[in-house]
């Protein structure tokens, strides 16, 4: 099953919960909503949709140091609190909390937690995403994982040990190991960066037909029983449109 979707409401929630099969939650790792505005969200999509499915990325006082950006761009104020890069401290612990909370209220299987490139590759912060893991459990989430320039062997023991899916954008990367679930975020690399071209990332790009042909040819290949594709640029809503349509048109 491939699912399509977008990381954010492109559009509005009556249009959106219409149009796609599935929505990553973006408000939770800046901010987490209330928990009863969460439930209404879900109480809202199941009315339209009732296959609808939310997935969440988790709050950035788990990954994020509170001299991120996206901390001020959120309004935190989190100066001289050990947080961020799963490290397990008082306010990380509840910011996981937080997130299972809305995760919950939701009906959301899945967490997606982003790290940034100033958490490398070292032994010590692969030691802490294992062991943030084993501390709070499965809970019958999957967890997934969408390091930044991290080497493939060095996620794929770390998604081992921790049993984790590993996110990646398929036009610069492939996951570094199989599981049940694939989890694709797509931010604007194209296929020059696939062909060994100049690529860089561009949350403008919008994706041309040969590259969502591409697209299509490449999940249709995995061998995921659940596959989500989730669109994060700036046309993001009009490309996983296209991309749906091709996809219905492959099943025809």
């Amino acid at each position: 099953m491939i699912i399509v979707g977008c990381c954010g409401f492109c559009t509005s929630m009556d249009k959106y919960f219409r149009k796609y099969k599935a929505i990553e939650v973006q408000k939770t790792f800046y901010k987490p909503p209330k928990v009863e505005t969460a439930k209404r969200w879900k109480e809202k999509a199941l009315a339209i949709n009732s296959d609808f499915e939310f997935t969440i990325k988790a709050w950035q006082v788990i990954t994020h140091p509170p001299s991120s950006p996206t901390y001020r761009k959120a309004g935190l104020n989190y100066s001289g609190v050990n947080c961020g890069y799963f490290r397990l401290s008082e306010a990380v612990i509840e910011a996981w909390e937080k997130t299972r909370e809305i995760a919950d209220a939701l009906r959301a299987k899945i967490i997606v937690f982003q790290t940034p490139p100033s958490f490398r590759e070292t032994e010590e912060n692969s030691e802490r995403v294992v062991q943030f893991f084993s501390t709070i459990g499965s809970l019958n989430y999957t967890f997934v994982w969408e390091p930044r320039g991290w080497s493939p062997e060095g996620v794929r023991r770390v998604c081992e040990r921790a049993n984790l899916v590993h996110c990646v954008d398929p036009f610069a990367e492939n996951p570094a190991l199989e599981r049940d679930v694939s989890y694709f975020r797509l931010h604007g690399y194209g296929l020059n960066c696939r062909e060994g071209k100049y690529g860089r990332l561009n949350y403008k790009h919008v994706y041309d037909d040969r590259e969502l042909e591409w697209l299509k040819d490449y999940v249709t290949k995995i061998g995921s029983e659940r596959t989500y594709v989730m669109f994060n640029n700036t046309t993001m809503c009009r490309d996983a449109e296209r991309f749906e349509k091709l996809l219905k048109n492959l099943k025809g």
